[in-house]
C-alpha cells in the first residue's frame, strides 16, 4: 500500500494547447504517476461537466453556432462555476489538481476570433484561481488535427486548421514564470518524464516531512 504524501497547500496544474496537442493524454498519464507516488490527485477539464459546460459542448459540435462574444460569455459562466464548485474546494483539501484547459484557452481561442487576449485575461483574474504551473503543449495545427480526425465527437466550432494556426500563435505568446512550453511532437513518454520532473521539483517545498517516493 502506497503511503500518502501530505502537502501544505493545494496545487493547481494546467494543461493547455490546441486540439490534438495531447493535453488530456499527458494529464491522465501524470495523474497515474503522481498517485503511485502517494500524492492525492484530482482531474478536471474545461468545459466542465456542469450545465454551462454541457451547453458549450453541444454548441461546439456545430460550425458557426456561436458568436465570439457568446463563446466568451459561456466559457466565463462555466469557469466561474468550475472554480466555485470544484477547484476551490479541492485545493482547500490540499489536493493536486490536474486541469485540462483553463482561461489560457479562452485567451487563445476567443482571442483568435478577434477579442483582445489581455482583456480576456483580466476578466478571468477577477475570480479564477491562479495556477501553480501551466504546461502549454505546442504542435502545428495540421499535425494536431491529423491526430484527432477519427474522434467520434468533433468540435467543429473550433477544429479548423486556419483558425487553429491563429490559436497556436496566441498560445506561443503567452509567457510567465509559471508557464512552460512543451514540444508536443516529442515521444509521449519523454513528455511525461519532463512534466513529472517539473511538477516534483515545484511541489518539493510544500511536502510535509519530505516522504515523497522517488
Amino acid at each position: 500500500m502506497v503511503e500518502m504524501v501530505r502537502l501544505k497547500k493545494g496545487i493547481l496544474i494546467v494543461f493547455e494547447g490546441i486540439d490534438g496537442a495531447g493535453k488530456t493524454t499527458q494529464a491522465e498519464a501524470l495523474m497515474e504517476r503522481l498517485k503511485k507516488r502517494g500524492l492525492k490527485v484530482l482531474f478536471f477539464r474545461e468545459p466542465s461537466e456542469g450545465k454551462w459546460g454541457r451547453f458549450i459542448k453541444e454548441k461546439a459540435a456545430q460550425e458557426n453556432s456561436l458568436l465570439p462574444e457568446e463563446e466568451l460569455e459561456l466559457f466565463q459562466k462555466d469557469r466561474q462555476e468550475n472554480v466555485k464548485l470544484n477547484l476551490k474546494p479541492a485545493l482547500k483539501k490540499r489536493n493536486i489538481i490536474l486541469l485540462d484547459r483553463y482561461y489560457f484557452s479562452t485567451m487563445a481561442y476567443q482571442g483568435a476570433k478577434g477579442i483582445d487576449p489581455e482583456y480576456i485575461r483580466s476578466l478571468n483574474q477577477k475570480f479564477a484561481v491562479e495556477p501553480d504551473l501551466v504546461f502549454i503543449m505546442d504542435i502545428e495545427a495540421d499535425k494536431g488535427l491529423s491526430r484527432i480526425q477519427n474522434r467520434k465527437n468533433r468540435d467543429l466550432l473550433f477544429e479548423q486548421e486556419d483558425y487553429l494556426k491563429r490559436v497556436r500563435g496566441i498560445f506561443k505568446r503567452i509567457q510567465g514564470k509559471n508557464i512552460r512550453h512543451i514540444d508536443a511532437q516529442l515521444p509521449k513518454g519523454e513528455i511525461t518524464d519532463i512534466i513529472e520532473k517539473e511538477i516534483l521539483l515545484y511541489i518539493q517545498p510544500f511536502i510535509k516531512e519530505d516522504k515523497l517516493k522517488r
